[in-house]
């Protein structure tokens, strides 16, 4: 698996599956769940539908 995730999108992807998971918790309902699939993509920072279409947010690294 390679970044396909940059870093700006997995704070984001993190904080909103956060969010949604807090709100399913809350009102006690099972869409909560959902939350746990941007905060998987956001901590490994790959995504398989970021992959699917060609998208790679992922700064390569500049080491010399």
């Amino acid at each position: 698996m390679q970044c396909n995730v940059g870093k700006t999108e997995q704070v984001l992807r993190i904080a909103i599956g956060s969010a949604i998971v807090l709100a399913g918790t809350y009102y006690k309902k099972w869409w909560g769940l959902i939350g746990i699939a941007p905060i998987v993509t956001g901590t490994t920072r790959y995504c398989p539908l970021n992959a699917v279409l060609g998208i790679s947010n992922c700064k390569a690294d500049n080491k010399t």
